[in-house]
């Protein structure tokens, strides 16, 4: 079975340096694809053995739709060729538990869908915690975490399924009955909040995008970052704990069905919904 993974990334290095290590470790380095936003030599020296693809970097009009759709198409290119495309964001890694599957192609063996979703977690650095080096594995040293419908997204697609606001893009008339599957055991390890000086770094990049002044920007939360990071933070520092099982169920039967299915714009996504307690990842997670 051929499998691949693909990021989109602008100077997110420490996020990129993760997903690379990550993804590397499980499909090989050499089934990598990277684009990049801009001629960025620090990308190549990263991932050295990726493929690169670099884009002009002269205009964020529409960033989110022409992004996607460009993706989109790349993600077509690639399923001529792979079997299974994985895509994600450069801070998002996908962890299996070792309890159901063995690998990728394991999970992958098993699947009669053309589009999966996974059980989205937001990681979170606490203030007891290290501070990460750019080459330390991020869950190796990152334990708190919280159940996140909007990070439930689909991340993995074969033939010509396109991807869409964390969720799957699919003819209209199809929306009503076409299959949303969130295998258990299969987790998106969103790591935006596990590193606070990366954090700081990305917003910088991110508050200039948004506040460009172009058309069909990315909304409140590029436009004040430091505002979203405050409120997250002292979200994560007001819920009450519970234990991994309970949380991983809980979590599970409330985000792997019932999903979001809008019939005009032909998309079907996880709920949006937020956790309510916060857990400990297992000790699995550090190797993953």
């Amino acid at each position: 079975m051929k499998i691949c993974a693909i990021t989109m990334v602008y100077r997110d290095y420490w996020a990129l340096a993760q997903w690379y290590a990550h993804y590397g470790k499980h499909l090989g380095p050499q089934n990598l694809y990277v684009v990049s936003h801009g001629p960025d030599p620090e990308i190549g020296r990263l991932c050295p053995k990726a493929s690169v693809i670099t884009i002009p970097r002269d205009g964020f009009a529409h960033f989110d739709k022409s992004r996607n759709r460009m993706l989109n198409s790349i993600q077509q290119g690639l399923a001529e060729v792979y079997d299974w495309v994985i895509r994600t964001d450069a801070d998002e890694l996908i962890c299996l538990s070792p309890d159901l599957y063995s690998s990728f192609e394991d999970l992958f063996a098993r699947q009669d869908a053309n589009a999966l979703f996974s059980l989205g977690l937001n990681i979170c650095e606490e203030l007891d915690d290290p501070v990460l080096s750019q080459d330390a594995p991020a869950l190796a040293s990152r334990r708190s975490a919280v159940f996140s419908g909007h990070y439930s997204k689909a991340w993995a697609v074969r033939k010509r399924v396109g991807l869409m606001r964390h969720g799957i893009e699919v003819r209209p008339r199809f929306t009503a009955n076409y299959p949303f599957v969130m295998p258990r055991g299969v987790y998106l390890a969103h790591l935006k909040f596990a590193n606070t000086s990366a954090l700081s770094a990305a917003n910088h990049v991110r508050q200039k995008i948004a506040n460009s002044g172009e058309r069909g920007l990315p909304g409140a939360a590029w436009k004040d970052p430091g505002a979203e990071n405050r409120k997250f933070f002292a979200m994560m520092e007001s819920l009450p704990h519970q234990d991994w099982s309970q949380a991983e169920a809980a979590a599970y039967d409330l985000l792997s069905q019932n999903p979001l299915r809008d019939t005009e714009k032909g998309l079907i996504r996880a709920r949006s919904i937020k956790g309510e307690v916060k857990t400990t990842l297992p000790d699995w997670f550090a190797t993953a």
